[in-house]
């Protein structure tokens, strides 16, 4: 299988995104670790090229809906959840346990985090709007500064806390995104 890859600057550092013929793969915050081995064998397709102009664009403030092919791979549950969050409109967030619900699945709110926290296509398939049915952040694999830093892109009014307002954007946009080993 050809697999494709492109990179994206934005403002929480840079953006590494994999397509096949049939869609995005991975995409993730990738930091300042760009996957040498895979980008010399591999060159952008029109799929890597549709999700740069995409990303572009919601970076803009003018994109809030990807239209971008996906090609997740996951449990069938894990593509369920994912199917539950790319319905999350822009500038709404869920908590986990409503996603549970939406998958009638009530008591399944720990297993719908797990699965939320193996999303390979970030970004676009938004994880970063699922928060704690407190209303906290919670955790997110590209850093919660850039978990904060989208919702505020996307008008998301967030609980404030002493936590928040320690956060620093600087502080994550030079490392790769946490918990990508099983994208490997």
């Amino acid at each position: 299988m050809n697999m494709y890859i492109d990179y994206l600057d934005t403002p929480l550092g840079l953006f590494e995104f994999m397509a096949t013929e049939q869609g995005i793969r991975q995409a993730i915050f990738c930091g300042e670790q760009v996957n040498a081995d895979i980008t010399a064998k591999s060159k952008a397709n029109d799929i890597t090229a549709l999700c740069k102009r995409q990303l572009i664009e919601y970076f803009a403030g003018q994109r809030q809906v990807f239209t971008v092919p996906l090609d997740p791979q996951g449990t069938e549950f894990q593509q369920s959840v994912w199917d539950c969050l790319v319905k999350i409109p822009f500038g709404t967030v869920k908590s986990y346990g409503e996603i549970a619900k939406m998958l009638n699945k009530p008591k399944a709110s720990q297993a719908v985090g797990g699965a939320n926290g193996r999303n390979p296509i970030t970004l676009i398939v938004p994880c970063h709007r699922i928060i704690g049915g407190n209303g906290s952040l919670t955790g997110y694999a590209g850093g919660i500064e850039r978990k904060l830093w989208l919702l505020n892109h996307e008008g998301v009014e967030v609980k404030n806390s002493d936590e928040n307002n320690r956060l620093d954007i600087k502080d994550v946009i030079h490392k790769r995104q946490g918990k990508t080993q099983f994208l490997r």
